[in-house]
């Protein structure tokens, strides 16, 4: 499995895989941002909106494959404009082909990610994700602190609200010891 960054100019090359790869996650019941069934077209749109702030420096975008044009996932990290949050970056969609689940691609992604992040001086990374969702194991078991759930926060891909739990992470301090997080 390859996990190589994306420029603008990839990124967009892209596209129809990595739309195929946002409704797939949407459609498989990941609360991303978007209701089910997501169209491809405005996945597609989506993702084309991503390549400005990828080409201004402010969006850091990854995806993993295992050939040419077959993306299985992704994970892009949010940089801030303002001065005052340099220090500071956004983990946000971190999606897996369900094809590819249970191979450790995501934690591969977060760890990509995390690893960039430190690269570049981020000193905390912060993410919110659905309360009880399968990526709250993810982020737990690898090192990422909850703050706190917030009620009715976004719908999820049935269109039910749900609460979202947030999430922070001091990149290279690794997990936290069991009962200590």
């Amino acid at each position: 499995m390859n996990v190589i960054r994306l420029d603008a100019t990839r990124l967009t090359g892209l596209i129809p895989e990595l739309a195929e790869l946002l409704a797939d996650t949407v459609d498989g019941g990941a609360s991303v941002g978007f209701l089910a069934p997501l169209d491809r077209a405005e996945a597609a749109a989506w993702w084309r909106e991503r390549s400005t702030a990828v080409a201004a420096g402010r969006l850091a975008v990854w995806v993993a494959y295992e050939e040419p044009g077959r993306v299985l996932g992704t994970v892009s990290l949010a940089l801030p404009d303002k001065p005052n949050s340099t220090h500071r970056a956004e983990l946000v969609k971190l999606m897996v082909h369900r094809a590819a689940r249970g191979r450790g691609l995501g934690r591969r992604l977060l760890a990509v990610a995390e690893e960039a992040a430190a690269a570049r001086g981020i000193t905390l990374l912060h993410l919110d994700t659905e309360t009880g969702s399968p990526a709250e194991r993810l982020y737990r078991s690898s090192g990422w602190t909850p703050v706190g759930a917030i009620p009715d926060y976004a719908a999820d891909p049935a269109g039910v609200l749900r609460p979202t739990t947030i999430y922070y992470k001091r990149p290279g301090a690794g997990p936290v010891p069991a009962g200590t997080g």
